[in-house]
């Protein structure tokens, strides 16, 4: 049977983007168990309410819901588990380092299979205050506005 290519989003964080502000992102593996797998190709997950944290030098993916797997047996795996990331030492410790700073955090932005491999997007993000978020909805809301005059400018026939 010939390997999977490409890039195939299984879920994505969309919100992560409106809450933080993303600092730097990094590709990292996880190591899950086979109904987890499968659970994922069938394309079932929530980012939603994750984060990533590291702790004795490992860095782990917490509160991500993969739902059971519904052909599974008895020995289906937990939905929300605490999931190793395979990210490397160097990686690790730079983001244990930015961690430990004020107002950071690992949130994952996206979870997806490369070339047949599950891989996470997590980003070392900031918290955005409501101001923030009020001044970027509005930047976006201009933006769309100003495209919108061009688009229609062109045609007055």
């Amino acid at each position: 049977m010939p390997r999977e290519r490409g890039q195939k989003v299984v879920a994505s964080n969309r919100k992560a983007r409106h809450d933080y502000h993303i600092e730097d992102t990094y590709e990292a593996g996880i190591v899950l168990s086979g109904t987890e797998v499968k659970s994922l190709r069938a394309g079932r997950a929530s980012l939603i309410d994750g984060f990533a944290s590291i702790e004795g030098g490992q860095a782990y993916l917490e509160n991500v819901h993969i739902p059971e797997y519904t052909q599974g047996t008895w020995n289906n795996h937990s939905t929300r588990r605490r999931r190793k990331l395979l990210l490397n030492r160097v990686e690790i410790n730079k983001l244990a380092g930015k961690i430990k700073e004020s107002g950071y955090t690992l949130v994952p932005l996206s979870l997806y299979f490369k070339d047949g491999y599950a891989k996470v997007e997590i980003a070392l993000a900031r918290g955005k205050k409501e101001f923030d978020k009020r001044q970027a909805l509005k930047e976006q809301q201009d933006k769309r506005e100003a495209d919108r005059a061009m688009s229609t400018k062109g045609k007055d026939w």
